[in-house]
């Protein structure tokens, strides 16, 4: 396993509905990447499709994997990369059963997908109108050391995060459509997942306007330590390297033990309370 390597936030906008053109510059982005050697490159949600494809994500969806997955494997593998992206995801099962779903893609072809578990629904959010709830929180052994990935409005429930890195999450990946009304909430929440789990965090969100809504960008790298070490620009595409190197986790890990004190027993009692919300 690589202890230290580069990662690379791929902040762009998308054309809804696009889907050739989505990737295509994707596809710039990950040859750019490659050019500073780094060895993984995260996209923002639903960046194959544009996030605010509304009715439109029933003909945009597909399988997992499926057409556009293979086609990002080809990049993949040409550049040795991996490769976090996100897009609307097809049940194999119903083809009016939908998720909202990211994937990981490596040097080797496709590794797997996480389905977003949280869906907003409320103020400008629609989305469990369209997607069905995903229940799995899987974490993916890598060459670049063991990664869990969530998406945007899951970042609000800090069991998801805590979820992951009792799995031996190294990195968590945080792929987002955020506007900007809710820019605050994300930059002090992916400090406070980073510090309570002592982990690094890449957070990579959309940028850009889609039916009205704007994107505000801000990708970044948080180290353990809850330090920001790489920030995109607000607003504008932009893509940014950051320096992960593992070997940092063991001081941070002493001096905030968060692991070593859990209440496992607390689990529980959160799962009987929510029940009477």
């Amino acid at each position: 396993m690589e202890d230290e390597f580069t990662v690379a936030l791929g902040q762009i906008s998308c054309r809804i509905g696009n889907k050739r053109h989505n990737i295509k510059k994707m596809a710039q982005f990950i040859e750019k990447a490659h050019r500073k050697k780094a060895r993984i490159i995260i996209f923002p949600e639903a960046c194959i499709t544009g996030y605010a494809s509304r009715d439109l994500v029933y003909e945009l969806a597909e399988p997992i994997p499926g057409p556009s997955v293979h086609a990002l494997e080809k990049l993949t593998k040409k550049f040795q990369v991996y490769l976090v992206s996100g897009q609307p995801e097809r049940s194999e099962i119903s083809d009016f059963v939908l998720y909202n779903t990211a994937t990981l893609i490596g040097p080797e072809g496709y590794i797997g997908k996480y389905r977003k578990m949280h869906l907003p629904t409320h103020s400008v959010f629609e989305e469990k109108r369209y997607f069905r709830l995903g229940y799995h929180a899987p974490v993916f052994d890598t060459n670049i050391g063991k990664l869990g990935i969530c998406i945007c409005y899951d970042i609000f429930f800090p069991e998801v995060s805590r979820l992951l890195r009792i799995q031996g999450a190294k990195m968590l990946i945080c792929i987002s459509a955020s506007p900007a009304v809710r820019r605050h909430f994300f930059e002090t929440l992916t400090i406070s997942r980073a510090i309570e789990n002592t982990c690094y965090l890449a957070y990579v969100n959309l940028v850009g306007i889609e039916d009205g809504l704007q994107f505000w960008g801000g990708s970044r790298l948080v180290s353990p330590n809850g330090r920001v070490t790489v920030q995109a620009k607000y607003n504008d595409e932009d893509l940014v390297f950051g320096g992960v190197d593992y070997s940092k986790l063991h001081p941070i890990e002493a001096f905030v033990p968060t692991l070593r004190d859990l209440r496992p027993e607390l689990f529980e009692s959160l799962r009987s309370h929510s029940t009477e919300l």
